[in-house]
Parts: C-alpha cells; structure tokens; sequence
C-alpha cells in the first residue's frame, strides 16, 4: 500500500508548478476511478481524513484492478494524496492541505460531484475546518483569531529543504555578515548583551561595558587574568574580579569555560565568522523558561486513568519534560548560575466529558 511519498514514482513538484492548476487534467484521466474515490470520501458526512485515510479510498476506488491500482498510486494524483497532510470533508466538497515541498503548502477544493478544482487560501482551508467543528462559531464574525507570526520579520527566512535541521548555521551566517568587524557594527550584539538579565539581574556585562571598545578591553583583561588560574577553578573565587571589569555572572562555572566564552566572543569582536558566532551564542544564559504545547486531551486531568492512550500520552510528555529540565539545567550549570529552570506544558482538555475534570 502507498501510504507515503516515498512510495510514489511521480516527481515531486518545481516551485513554480500548481497543484491547482495541474490537478483538473489529472482528474479528467482518471474521471470514472476520481468519481469513485471522491464519493467515497464523502460517503460518510463530515469528518477530518489523515493521509493513510486518503490513500486507502484511492486505492480502494479502483477495486480488484492491480494494474490500475498501481498507476493512480504512482501517478500525478497519486503523488498529490501522498503530499496531503490532511482533508476536510464538507460534502460534497473536499478541501485538502498538500505540503508539496519543505514549507511549500497549497490548499485546494474539489466538488465530488463534478470534480471542479478550486484553490483556496490558508485563512479559507482553516475556516472549513472551524466549521467541521463548530459551523456557527465559524461563522460569527466576531470570534476570537489569532495570527502567530515571526517575532523578527526582517530576519531572512530559510528556503531550501537542504537547509532544514541547520537553522543555527543559518542564523550564524547571516549574523556575522552584519558584523564587519568596526565598533559601530557591533551596536546591535553589544545592545544584545546589554538587555541579558534573569529577573532583573544582570548577565554577562554591565551597564558600565556601554561601547565595543569598553568591552574589548574588559574581555583582554579578563583573559590574561584567568590564564593565570587552574582550569578547575570554581567562578565563584574571581567573581568580584570579573566584576571589577564590568562582567557579570553567565561566562561559566570554571575558569577554563569562562576563558573559551571570552575567547568567543573576543574573536567575534574581532574577526567575525558563523564558526566562532555559534559557539559564543552557544554559551549564552538566554533560555530559563518554556512552554511546551501538547496535543494530548487528558494530561493534568482527573478521572482520566484508563481511558484509551491516557497513559502512554501523559508518560510521554513528562518524559520530554524531564528530560528537557535535566538539558537545561545542564547548560545553566555549566553558564555558572544557579538558576531552576521554569517548563510550562499548556494543552486543550475535554472538559465536561465523562465526568472528568480539569487540575487546577
């Protein structure tokens, strides 16, 4: 059974193709399996069909006929069921989420009953999906939407699939290239390090470090002062050292991690490069608190124990939880601070079913 792209023979999409404008044809080719299929997918009302779903009505379309069976799977529609996420069923129309390419998203409509295509925009696709759920709450006006969007827009985003897992190196590139090497580029890192405090406490460098050449004589300083320590020494016996130069805790826990951030970021100062702008960034205390948003219906509720994958959900997302805080805990110890990691799980519960009830 195709019940992946990978399964599919069919090329994947160039950028510049349509799903929507190529879809009609291939729907003419295959009209009498198409109708099949497509009243299939709306045999059974309203409903919300994942890609396995998709795939098993397609195949099913065709009956006994192996051969045929073959070609829809790896075929133009083939491919295009392989890439859709999900569909939503709104008889006798179905809309489908087609992820052509990493970050490529399409949404389409299709009638069952004369195969017409439509493209749709992202903000129409979600409304359908509202109004599987709640149709007169999809329809007022004046419900509550929120728009999630970059915090940075000006920051370049990623294009190439290739580049997906790498964002670090993307980000070191295109930060270093904005740093020339002059004290004037280096306003936006130094007003960066300005800014970094754990409530209210400052971290790193403090207000006195106010200009780049401030900072680099303070780093020159603090580097030819610890070379001179065992690497095991505790931060704690040259803090008020540190302090005399404008440093703050968040350097390290040792003399020998605190020598390797100052020599980062000394170097970036310097001479940037996305090699050397990693590993500082790497170092710095930013991250003490996440929210994590889990899926799962039944986490923090009572009178849960026993209902289906209750278990293996609420075991799962305290093992991420855990070993996140040990990750972090990890990483703040080594910056030097004792600071207690914050991890806040926020999800949707059911409410009012089954007699179960939210924690508070």
């Amino acid at each position: 059974m195709a019940s992946s792209s990978s399964s599919s023979s069919y090329m994947p999409l160039r950028r510049s193709d349509s799903v929507a404008d190529m879809m009609p044809e291939a729907l003419r080719q295959s009209r009498y399996q198409m109708k099949r299929c497509f009243q299939r997918y709306v045999s059974k009302g309203r409903r919300l069909m994942k890609n396995q779903q998709l795939m098993e009505e397609l195949e099913a379309s065709a009956g006994d006929d192996k051969p045929e069976k073959a070609r829809l799977a790896e075929g133009f529609l083939g491919y295009v069921i392989c890439s859709t996420q999900e569909a939503v069923v709104l008889p006798p129309l179905v809309a489908f989420a087609v992820r052509t390419n990493p970050g490529v998203w399409e949404f389409i409509r299709v009638h069952s009953g004369d195969l017409s295509v439509e493209e749709i925009t992202p903000s129409a696709y979600l409304k359908c999906k509202e109004t599987l759920y709640d149709e007169k709450w999809a329809r007022d006006d004046n419900s509550l939407e929120v728009d999630f969007g970059a915090l940075d827009l000006s920051t370049p985003h990623l294009t190439l699939p290739s580049s997906i897992g790498n964002g670090m190196q993307f980000v070191s590139r295109f930060m270093s290239s904005k740093l020339s090497g002059k004290p004037e580029s280096m306003k936006p890192l130094l007003d960066y390090l300005l800014a970094l405090n754990y409530r209210g406490e400052k971290l790193m460098i403090s207000d006195t470090l106010d200009t780049a050449d401030k900072l680099q004589t303070a780093l020159l300083l603090a580097e030819v002062f610890i070379s001179s320590l065992e690497k095991s020494t505790p931060y704690q016996q040259f803090e008020q050292r540190f302090q005399e130069w404008g440093l703050e805790k968040g350097w390290g826990d040792t003399a020998e991690t605190c020598r390797e951030t100052l020599n980062f970021l000394s170097e970036v100062l310097q001479a940037p490069d996305p090699i050397n702008m990693e590993k500082f960034f790497s170092r710095v205390p930013s991250v003490f608190n996440i929210v994590i948003f889990s899926i799962h219906g039944y986490f923090g509720q009572e009178k849960v124990l026993g209902l289906p994958d209750t278990g293996g959900q609420v075991v799962y997302i305290l093992d991420q939880v855990r070993a996140l805080e040990q990750e972090l805990l990890q990483r703040i110890r080594k910056q030097g601070l004792n600071v207690t990691p914050r991890i806040l799980v926020v999800n949707k519960t059911h409410t009012g079913r089954k007699g179960h009830q939210v924690q508070r």
